[in-house]
């Protein structure tokens, strides 16, 4: 059996020398070949410490657009992410980019110190239609349990492969509130957390201390702050501006899934002082 993939290995090598390409060894190791001259590759000898994966984030999105809109938008436009669940509960989940490459699913966003989140994240894309207005507000669509049931399996595997934090686990809005909804208020982030140990959520009896905090004094600036420590990219500008306004209406759409107005009130604002106790000591 060892001589066999000996020959094999060898085989395959004058294949690639003979293509002007990159040949295989047993052990990892490689040998460039191109018109230019051939070099050995060690790739065992020695390993830099320093080093973590590309991977760190997990963005999930909806389609906005039915099954066969959102297949040819992803496959054959210039969007692009790497997995693809569709609304057909038969069907598998679609790999579409490779891990190991960028896509091109979050566009201009940011979460924390980093930006340009399509450089270090893994794109998610659901078959969901959004929402449709209605009487001036967004009605959005559910998603159905079979397919949150995928969305979970997929990103246990991905979780467990890359070492992905939880506070790296978002949405569109969280990284880009200014201009995306998805996945929306719909989306079941409590129940990832509470049926898989997925993502982030809070202690209820640590919101029950802050319960109080909002009425004791809390102004536009001591709200963009813990908004930006939580992660969100805003600007500190010290009043309640449009800006602001997305970003708490994208906090709620995570965790006060009942109320997306983008007002600050007690009940958010406790929500958000103690995901940051739990998530950024």
């Amino acid at each position: 059996m060892k001589a066999a993939l000996k020959r094999a290995i060898l085989l395959l090598n004058i294949l690639l020398i003979l293509a002007g390409c990159t040949s295989v060894t047993e052990k990892g190791n490689r040998v460039i070949n191109t018109k230019m001259g051939s070099e050995r590759v060690d790739g065992i000898t020695y390993t830099s410490k320093g080093q973590n994966f590309r991977q760190r984030f997990i963005i999930l999105h909806y389609t906005v657009s039915d099954r066969e809109r959102s297949i040819d938008l992803l496959a054959n436009k210039d969007v692009s992410s790497h997995y693809l669940i569709t609304d057909r509960e038969n069907e598998p989940i679609y790999y579409l980019v490779d891990e190991n490459k960028r896509a091109w699913h979050a566009g201009i966003s940011s979460w924390g110190s980093f930006s340009n989140l399509n450089d270090n994240s893994i794109g998610i894309e659901i078959v969901n239609k959004g929402f449709v207005m209605k009487d001036g507000k967004m009605n959005f669509y559910q998603f159905p349990s079979w397919q949150i049931h995928k969305t979970a399996v997929l990103l246990l595997d991905l979780i467990k492969r890359y070492e992905i934090e939880p506070q790296n686990i978002l949405g569109h809005s969280d990284i880009a509130p200014q201009r995306k909804q998805d996945p929306g208020p719909l989306f079941p982030w409590k129940e990832l957390y509470r049926d898989y140990g997925i993502g982030m959520w809070y202690d209820d009896t640590v919101k029950e201390k802050y319960k109080n905090a909002f009425s004791e004094g809390v102004t536009p600036e001591d709200v963009q702050k813990e908004l930006k420590k939580f992660g969100y990219g805003i600007v500190v500008t010290k009043e309640y501006d449009e800006q602001t306004k997305n970003v708490i209406t994208a906090f709620q759409f995570h965790f006060i899934q009942y109320k997306y107005d983008g007002v600050m009130d007690a009940e958010t604002y406790a929500v958000l002082k103690a995901l940051n106790e739990k998530y950024k000591k």
